[in-house]
C-alpha cells in the first residue's frame, strides 16, 4: 500500500529535494574544463555561429576570467586552450586573445557579485527572435527556470566593444539572469557554469518554442505563482548539475569532442 498519497505537494517537493543531495553525485572537472565542455555542449546545440559569441567565468585570482581564443570556433575549445585575461582584456596567462567583444562581460562581473560565469551566443532560434524587437515569453513548464528571470533591451546599442555597450547591457540585465539582446542574441549568468549553460540551452529552446507558437496563434500566459513555483523547482544547483552531466556525456560520446578536456 502506498504511503504518500495523502502526503502534501510541499511535503512531497522537500522529499525530493534532499535526496537530490545523496543521489546526485558531485561533478569532479576543474573550472577550465567545465569551460571547454560548455563550449562543445552549445556547438552540438546549435550555439555556433562562427567566431561570434563569448564564454567566460571567474577565476580565483580576483577581477580575472578565463575565456576562449578569438579564432577558436566553440567545437575547438580545450581546456589548455583558454586564455586567462584580466578585466582590461589583457593576458594573465595563455597564448592568443580574447574576442574583443568581452569587455560588456567585466562590466557585469563588476555589477554582479554573485555572478562567476556569463555566456553570450547568437543562437538560430534566439536570433532570429531577437529581429522582432519583442520579449521572451516563457508560457511553458520546461522553460519556467527563465520565468520573470528573462530581461529585455529593445534598443540594439552597437556592437559591444565599447565601454557604453557595457553599461548598457549591465543596467538592462539588473538583477535578473537571462536577457534578450534585440537585433542581437542572448546573454546569461550563472553562480556556477552549470547554471548559465543549462540557462543558454534552455533561452534558445524557449525561443524557438516561442516563434512556433506564434506561427500558429496567441501566446497564452501562465499563472504567475505557478510559473514561480516551477522556476524554484527546476532551477537548483543539483539540478543544473545533472542537466550539465547529461549534455556533458552526450558531447564526449562524439569522438569530434573527445579532445575538449586536455
Amino acid at each position: 500500500m502506498a504511503d504518500t498519497l495523502t502526503t502534501s505537494k510541499s511535503e512531497l517537493v522537500a522529499t525530493a529535494e534532499r535526496q537530490m543531495q545523496t543521489a546526485l553525485p558531485e561533478l569532479v572537472w576543474a573550472t577550465r574544463e567545465k569551460l571547454a565542455l560548455t563550449c562543445r555542449i552549445l556547438f552540438e546545440q546549435g550555439h555556433d555561429s562562427g567566431l561570434a559569441g563569448q564564454i567566460t567565468a571567474r577565476t580565483d585570482e580576483p577581477d580575472t576570467y578565463y575565456t576562449q581564443r578569438f579564432g577558436l570556433g566553440f567545437d575547438e575549445i580545450t581546456a589548455s586552450n583558454l586564455v586567462h585575461v584580466n578585466q582590461d582584456l589583457k593576458l594573465v596567462s595563455g597564448e592568443g586573445m580574447p574576442n574583443p567583444a568581452n569587455r560588456f562581460h567585466t562590466w557585469i562581473y563588476r555589477a554582479r557579485p554573485d555572478v562567476n560565469c556569463i555566456i553570450h551566443t547568437h543562437p538560430l532560434h534566439v536570433a532570429a527572435l531577437s529581429m522582432l524587437e519583442t520579449p521572451l515569453v516563457v508560457s511553458h513548464m520546461d522553460l519556467c527556470p527563465l520565468h520573470d528571470d528573462c530581461a529585455f533591451l529593445e534598443q540594439w546599442p552597437g556592437v559591444p566593444v565599447g565601454n557604453e555597450e557595457g553599461e548598457i547591457i549591465s543596467a538592462a540585465l539588473g538583477g535578473k539572469r537571462a536577457i534578450l539582446l534585440s537585433h542581437h542574441g542572448q546573454l546569461v549568468t550563472g553562480s556556477t557554469i552549470e547554471e548559465a549553460c543549462t540557462l543558454a540551452l534552455l533561452i534558445e529552446r524557449a525561443a524557438q518554442m516561442q516563434l512556433l507558437a506564434m506561427a500558429a496563434g496567441d501566446v497564452k500566459p501562465i499563472p504567475a505563482e505557478l510559473g514561480r513555483e516551477a522556476h524554484d523547482w527546476i532551477s537548483t544547483p543539483k539540478r543544473n548539475q545533472a542537466t550539465f552531466a547529461y549534455f556533458a556525456r552526450r558531447a564526449l560520446r562524439s569522438p569530434m569532442h573527445r579532445d575538449c578536456l586536455a
